[in-house]
């Protein structure tokens, strides 16, 4: 079970990329988001909203067993939450290339510049909600800058 556990709260083991793991376990979210998210989402707005909703909470659960299994409070390696961010980014934005290419520079963005609430999070919470809320808040900022430059600019 901790072999698992580690494999998904790693994205795959991208956590594990020797430069900027976050980065990568966010590639992996936007790969997931084009083959399963924005297509469900596209046929089924619920259907991708419950989607979301059990991949954060699973990510919630697996971020908070994986800081124990590596014995260090978010550490790099845990990315299941630059995944989850991802799907976030990108709900109800285009799934073109250009606009999930888009989406990962702004939520990578968001996600370094820690603006607040995120910053807060990041500092007074622990555990795995903490490991994943603080990436929410940046895929909502995300997700809000994406909206309004697709509704500028089609991608």
């Amino acid at each position: 079970m901790r072999a698992l556990i580690t494999f998904l709260a790693t994205g795959l083991y991208s956590g594990y990329a020797p430069y900027a793991p976050g980065t990568a376990g966010s590639l992996v979210g936007a790969l997931l988001v084009w083959a399963v998210t924005a297509p469900l989402t596209r046929r089924s707005p619920v259907g991708g909203t419950a989607l979301i909703a059990a991949m954060f909470a699973a990510g919630c659960w697996l971020a908070g067993r994986a800081e124990e299994i590596l014995g260090r409070c978010d550490s790099p390696h845990i990315v299941i939450d630059e995944i989850v961010g991802m799907a976030i980014t990108m709900y109800l934005n285009p799934a073109s290339w250009s606009a999930i290419a888009l989406g990962f520079a702004l939520f990578r963005l968001f996600d370094i510049a820690k603006l607040e609430p995120a910053r807060a999070i990041d500092r007074r919470m622990r555990g795995g909600a903490a490991v994943m809320l603080d990436d929410v808040a940046a895929a909502i900022y995300a997700n809000l800058v994406l909206r309004a430059l697709c509704l500028a600019v089609p991608l």
